[in-house]
């Protein structure tokens, strides 16, 4: 009787935990409304709005002290449109700014771009101060002083250096003008009616105090410590967000209704209490996610979905363990104690490595791949936790319940034995061939698309313009659309309708921001589509381009490299390391045959896929690596190590199979609801999912056979 009330006091708290997370991640605490989902701040892709990344023009690194400086003024200035916005360094001479929620695309994305140099010239020509000089602009309204009427000026203020220079500039200059030049460009020529020596000016002239203020950003912006060029750049409407959003969460929510069901049918008792874990791990992490002051990109979304398929891995693994145990005789009891004892290690290093991924994307990747990054490794993490500690408090508050038969949980059922060792011959064919098509296709590519692969504009540079029309497509319409592409800008223009939509993708040469203003205008005027919903444009130059490419290639190995020294470590044989390391390899290139043949864009999502299917092949590599390690142990005096590596991978096969089904259930759902961007980044994940699996099954326990049996001795 105290067993069953301390086991449904158990189930209560956690309960009233699902309850305090679920209540903080709809409403939040207090007036803000603190840890509430809607806190959580959107990325541009999900919000809509603007991203540019600039750098500083010149040859020579800039000192950390005028990066920081125009940092800083750069992010007042985008203040002035939305107190969302953020503007922070990326390298040495790198600064992004996102400015979520506006519609003005263009316009902030002109004026922004003017980043040049301001400088206030004499009439002799001479130049007495230039931007490096100046602190700040403001506009004002203010009353004057003989006729009282209101006057709109712009309060300049200068740095001590600048104040003396501008006391003699103003003394030699009395009666003439002081013209301030921008770019060139004469922007205003004040009459210099007073020596101005405290170090703030006021510049008259102005009709109206929008002008003020226009005069005033401009001298701000010209005043940066840098002169900076727009390398990269993102606009996105606030409806295709919205779209986003919607589709990636009702692709979260069936899929987990699908796992739910999943585990309840095929683990019963155990299924149910991984099951109320699940939707704590789900809120719970809402509410970190949101305490973390995580942007929330929609890689991240996708991220989080996909960690929920990953979180139930955990689960199954303990689960197997416990059915393994009952079928030995062991008491449910017993059985429930052993299976979360031998999961643990399996586990515990399986997710290791799934965080180095991760954390390999977050100091590699940038933008978008970092927020998936992020929410990965939150979900990783808290996955761990929930399934060690809260399904097994679970468990134990059910068994307490008196859920203590044997039918509740299921026994394993007696496997036969597959010979993986003697069928290497099959199995690793079945590997060369798909990678030989690849590799085909790659040459076919070539001839027939001038590259290897479908690079998009994150790897080879360009202009990309996203429209969606009122009403459905007709040729006619893409003719005519194309036609204007190539009336404004004038370079190589590739069409193409993206499925199940009514939207167009045209790719051009990189375009400036000239001839992109123009064609929004034209697109506007000519086709009714509203700039600041129905567009998304994205303009990358070679330059990053080239680094994103080098990112790809650098990521995969410095991972893979990582990997194999915690796997060495862990299992204190290289041959783990080595063999864990050969069949991502091969998981690696079976995706990369999959980008091949179905030329799917290989954009910056691709960095984030290839390591997503590193840690999690890893994953089930380790957990079939972790039972060889076992059953080394055990049967070392009288068994052949074959018999070792059939027997293992025989007792984790319904763990691998059932891991790849419920990840591969949130993935589909992705692929199939998602919109154009997560399906790209979703297809080549399911085949890296399915070749993770067969890979870890089929390869990498005999690779590491191999690779052991020169250095083991018994029985080959």
């Amino acid at each position: 009787m105290k067993d069953r009330k301390k086991g449904i006091l158990h189930i209560g708290l956690v309960l009233i935990a699902i309850a305090i997370c679920s209540y903080v991640a709809l409403v939040g605490i207090g007036k803000a409304h603190k840890g509430s989902v809607g806190n959580i701040r959107l990325g541009l892709d999900l919000a809509g709005g603007v991203s540019i990344t600039y750098q500083a023009k010149g040859d020579k690194t800039p000192s950390q002290e005028k990066m920081d400086d125009t940092v800083y003024k750069m992010q007042k200035r985008v203040e002035n449109y939305s107190t969302e916005a953020q503007v922070y360094q990326e390298g040495d001479r790198r600064i992004n700014i996102d400015i979520p929620g506006v519609t003005n695309a263009n316009e902030i994305l002109e004026a922004l771009g003017k980043a040049g140099s301001i400088q206030f010239v004499s009439e002799a020509g001479e130049v007495i101060i230039d931007g490096s000089h100046i602190v700040d602009a403001q506009a004002a309204t203010v009353s004057d002083q003989i006729t009282g009427l209101k006057k709109h000026i712009v309060e300049l203020t200068l740095n001590g250096k600048g104040a003396q220079l501008f006391k003699a500039g103003t003394e030699a200059n009395l009666g003439k003008t002081i013209a301030i030049v921008y770019d060139g460009e004469t922007l205003s020529a004040p009459m210099v009616s007073v020596v101005i020596d405290s170090g703030v000016a006021s510049i008259e002239g102005q009709d109206t105090y929008e002008e003020a203020e226009e005069l005033a950003t401009t001298i701000r912006i010209g005043a940066l410590p840098l002169e900076l060029e727009e390398i990269q750049s993102q606009t996105v409407g606030a409806k295709l967000g919205l779209e986003a959003i919607n589709t990636s969460l009702l692709a979260g929510v069936i899929g987990f209704a699908c796992i739910i069901l999943f585990m309840l049918v095929l683990y019963r008792i155990p299924g149910l209490a991984a099951s109320i874990a699940l939707v704590l791990y789900i809120t719970a992490e809402m509410v970190v996610l949101n305490g973390m002051d995580v942007t929330l990109t929609l890689p991240g979304i996708a991220g989080i979905i996909l960690s929920i398929g990953m979180a139930v891995d955990a689960n199954v693994i303990i689960f197997t363990r416990i059915k393994e145990e009952l079928a030995t005789g062991k008491t449910v009891r017993s059985a429930i104690k052993l299976g979360f004892d031998k999961a643990l290690s399996a586990i515990v290093d399986g997710n290791v490595t799934t965080l180095i991924a991760a954390a390999v994307l977050w100091f590699k990747g940038t933008g978008t791949v970092k927020g998936f990054a992020q929410t990965l490794a939150v979900g990783i993490i808290l996955s761990m936790i929930t399934a060690l500690f809260v399904t097994k408090l679970l468990l134990n508050a059910f068994y307490s319940m008196g859920f203590d038969d044997v039918k509740f949980y299921g026994i394993q059922k007696e496997r036969k034995v597959w010979d993986f060792v003697g069928s290497v011959k099959k199995t690793y064919a079945v590997s060369l061939i798909l990678i030989v098509i690849g590799i085909g296709a790659l040459f076919v590519n070539k001839s027939q698309i001038g590259g290897v692969l479908n690079y998009g504009l994150d790897f080879k540079g360009g202009t990309s313009t996203e429209i969606t029309f009122k009403d459905s497509l007709s040729e006619e319409l893409q003719k005519k659309v194309e036609a204007t592409f190539m009336e404004v800008a004038g370079s190589t223009v590739i069409i193409d309708k993206i499925e199940d939509s009514n939207t167009l993708r045209v790719k051009t040469d990189e375009l400036s921001l000239d001839k992109r203003k123009a064609l929004e205008e034209r697109l506007v005027s000519e086709y009714g589509v509203d700039a600041g919903n129905d567009i998304k444009t994205e303009s990358i130059s070679a330059t990053v381009s080239g680094e994103m490419k080098q990112d790809a290639v650098i990521s995969v190995i410095i991972a893979g490299i990582c990997m194999l020294i915690y796997i060495w470590v862990r299992f204190k044989n290289i041959s783990f390391g080595a063999g864990a390391v050969l069949a991502l390899l091969h998981d690696v290139l079976i995706v990369l045959m999959v980008y091949a043949v179905s030329r799917i864009s290989v954009g910056n999502t691709f960095i984030a896929c290839m390591l997503t299917i590193v840690g999690y092949s890893i994953n089930a590599t380790i957990v079939i690596y972790d039972r060889i390690r076992e059953n080394k142990g055990v049967m070392k005096n009288k068994d052949s190590l074959a018999k070792v590596v059939n027997e293992s991978i025989t007792q984790t096969f319904s763990r691998s199979i059932n891991t790849s089904l419920t990840t591969l259930i949130m993935v589909v759902m992705l692929a199939a609801l998602g919109v154009e961007s997560v399906r790209e980044f979703a297809i080549p994940l399911i085949a890296g999912i399915v070749a993770g699996g067969y890979s870890s099954v089929c390869i990498a326990g005999t690779l590491w056979y191999f690779l052991n049996k020169k250095t083991t001795k018994g029985k080959a």
